[in-house]
């Protein structure tokens, strides 16, 4: 699975576009609420990624437990916008409870064929996705690997499992073997350098 992240807000939300959140997040630094899931999860990643892309619309940056505790914060008004998954919203986004404001990836989600992605929107940097990867120790016989390699992806393949995925709003990406190793390392690079920029993060 392979999740893009998504930039939303409650319905009733003032921000109307990406581009009204980064005007008012540079009007007045540091004072509008964004809320992840947790530190260094890919959501607060994807806070810092807008932030280095949008020079002066710094967020004051909230740390939540989970998509749960961010919908709460969100309809309660204790905070102004979310950096999440798309699979965590599609129904609500659907609903009307809440508005998307841009997918964090190079092409729109099926799910959200209506939600430009950040590229669209011009910041190509701003690619954020949350992977769900299967790894066993370090030394597994190559036969082995191989074996299990065939059968998770045939797993994955069931028409049940694709059927199930899609009516959760969930993307499905199969990468096996050195194809999910590449992008591993490059997610862990990304993911390094961002932790870098926070330290010495612009506050205002």
């Amino acid at each position: 699975m392979l999740d893009p992240g998504v930039i939303w807000v409650r319905a009733d939300s003032p921000y109307k576009s990406l581009k009204d959140l980064v005007e008012a997040a540079r009007k007045a630094p540091n004072t509008i609420r964004a809320a992840d899931t947790g530190v260094l999860s890919d959501d607060h990643l994807a806070i810092l990624m807008q932030e280095e892309a949008a020079p002066g619309a710094i967020f004051r940056i909230v740390h939540l437990a989970g998509g749960a505790a961010q919908l709460q914060e969100i309809m309660a008004g204790n905070v102004d916008v979310a950096f999440d998954n798309v699979g965590s919203i599609v129904p609500r986004v659907r609903s009307g409870e809440i508005r998307a404001l841009a997918v964090m990836d190079t092409q729109r989600s099926k799910f959200l064929p209506d939600v430009p992605t950040t590229g669209e929107l011009g910041y190509p940097t701003v690619v954020s996705r949350s992977a769900r990867g299967i790894a066993g120790p370090k030394g597994m016989p190559a036969p082995i690997v191989k074996k299990l390699a065939e059968v998770f992806k045939k797993a994955m393949e069931d028409p049940g499992h694709v059927s199930r995925m899609d009516s959760t709003g969930l993307a499905l990406k199969i990468m096996v073997g050195a194809e999910y190793e590449r992008y591993y390392r490059e997610a862990h690079e990304q993911a390094k350098k961002y932790v870098e920029w926070a330290r010495n993060r612009p506050r205002k």
